[in-house]
């Protein structure tokens, strides 16, 4: 969702360099590439333990948190080509979830935007027994929608992201927003989601 659909990674890579900031702490494009894709609970644990911010954790996540969704709910831009590859993708037949490292709570204010009727189902941080890079918000997704992650085609923009989605057996289409995705045999690396068409991955589901 973040980065891919619309454009908020760039909103919570700020929500971490204004913290990062005000504690006066250095915020270099390699610091902020460490936080990409993260869940807001890793990221608080990462800022006290590596970048000894302050108080504890659990208020460091809630502080994220706060300032991120307030970003989120300002408004969002939705990513171009997002709308165009969701709509072709029910047209075909071939059912979409969004999995993603954000709360519910944000993630139902960008469904708004994205339009719910999009997606078969949603799975959020704290929804899975372990969030990205672990594979289970993808391997959650694909047993909910009854299908072999082997089928699945992950939309991806972070090398957390990547990671998840490659380790649930999943394949992968990457917009990167920070560095660190490399092409291989089961990830495709393009600049835009405008780039890309559906017939380039096939889907059982597909006739």
């Amino acid at each position: 969702m973040d980065g891919t659909l619309v454009d908020t990674e760039h909103q919570w890579l700020a929500t971490v360099a204004g913290l990062l900031r005000e504690q006066g702490r250095a915020v270099t494009d390699e610091v902020l590439a460490e936080f990409a894709g993260a869940p807001v609970g890793d990221a608080a644990q990462r800022l006290v333990r590596e970048h000894r911010i302050g108080p504890a954790a659990g208020r460091i996540a809630e502080r994220l948190d706060r300032d991120f969704t307030a970003r989120v709910a300002a408004g969002v831009t939705v990513q171009p080509g997002a709308l165009r590859l969701l709509d072709r993708a029910r047209a075909l037949g071939i059912p979409v979830a969004l999995v993603t490292a954000s709360e519910r709570h944000v993630a139902d204010l960008v469904l708004r935007t994205l339009g719910a009727h999009r997606f078969a189902l949603s799975v959020t941080s704290g929804e899975a027994p372990r969030g990205k890079p672990h594979p289970d918000p993808y391997l959650a997704a694909a047993a909910r929608l009854g299908v072999d992650p082997a089928d699945c085609l992950a939309v991806e923009d972070t090398p957390t992201g990547a990671a998840a989605a490659l380790a649930a057996g999943c394949r992968l289409l990457a917009v990167p927003t920070v560095p660190g995705i490399a092409p291989g045999p089961r990830t495709a690396v393009v600049a835009s989601l405008e780039d890309v068409d559906l017939a380039d991955f096939p889907f059982p589901q597909v006739a």
